[in-house]
């Protein structure tokens, strides 16, 4: 069984759509996927419908990645198998969207005062799906096509990140409230590429006690070593093991799709499976 279980498609800073990525997960030989969009959840049913209408044999598994910041670090928490009718969910959802929306309009506005910077709410909101998850990389790809700067590197070095005086932060949940939203609604909270985070030890401790339940150790930024490292981690607190890609877009630099190359274990699967059995039961 190959599988990659996590993707991100047009509905937040993905460049495919949720076809073409089921379309390109049918071209790498996948089994199964999970579309785990940034406060979104758009693209799952969209990505249903295009497989039967398409009659693949491609599992996928409802998910999201949940943005949240915790002491100064952004920490980004999985969710797989929600109840998105789920109440506390559905406001998560709502409430994640709408402080993107608020973030965008602010700095939009810094833009064209302090920088003068020409561009509308419209010209970045046109390059996400509609009601999809607005972000940095469209802000900084609309800067970009207003001539503000040469590419979008540029964009994120002097207007897109934290120190410049035109970004203004985004209002988020904190990881602990998000992993337990994301537990009550019966899904399986799990905190994505922990390698990114310095303190993700104590955290992931932290996180237990509020009902994280599982740790993506396979993950493209992450060596054989500290694959070994967070998998000891979550065996240590008895949490089950993700993994995935976290494809966005092909790679300029390798030319070709990354979609489901880095290896993932089937069993990370059968442990998924057998967890949501588990809570289901509850």
């Amino acid at each position: 069984m190959k599988l990659d279980l996590h993707i991100h498609t047009t509905y937040s800073d993905g460049a495919f759509s949720p076809e073409q990525v089921v379309d390109t997960a049918i071209d790498c030989n996948l089994d199964v996927i999970a579309l785990t969009d940034h406060d979104n959840i758009l693209s799952h049913q969209i990505a249903l419908d295009y497989v039967k209408k398409k009659g693949y044999n491609l599992e996928i598994i409802p998910g999201v990645e949940i943005n949240t910041i915790y002491k100064g670090y952004e920490v980004h928490i999985l969710g797989y198998f929600m109840d998105t009718e789920n109440s506390d969910f559905q406001t998560l959802i709502k409430n994640q969207q709408q402080a993107r929306i608020e973030q965008t309009t602010k700095i939009v506005e810094l833009l064209n005062k302090k920088a003068g910077i020409r561009i509308k709410f419209e010209d970045i909101s046109a390059l996400v799906a509609p009601k999809g998850s607005i972000g940095r990389p469209h802000i900084a790809r609309a800067i970009t096509s207003a001539g503000g700067v040469a590419n979008v590197m540029e964009a994120y070095s002097k207007y897109i990140n934290d120190t410049s005086p035109v970004y203004v932060p985004r209002k988020t949940v904190s990881p602990h409230d998000a992993v337990e939203i994301i537990n009550e609604a019966k899904g399986i909270p799990v905190f994505a590429h922990p390698i990114d985070v310095d303190i993700s030890d104590q955290l992931t401790k932290e996180l237990v006690s509020y009902g994280l339940r599982g740790i993506e150790a396979y993950h493209r930024k992450h060596s054989p070593a500290v694959v070994e490292y967070f998998s000891t981690l979550a065996e240590k607190y008895g949490l089950i093991i993700t993994g995935g890609s976290d494809f966005h877009a092909p790679s300029i630099n390798h030319g070709s799709i990354l979609m489901g190359k880095n290896f993932v274990p089937s069993w990370v699967y059968d442990q998924l499976i057998q967890e949501k059995k588990r809570i289901d039961i509850l």
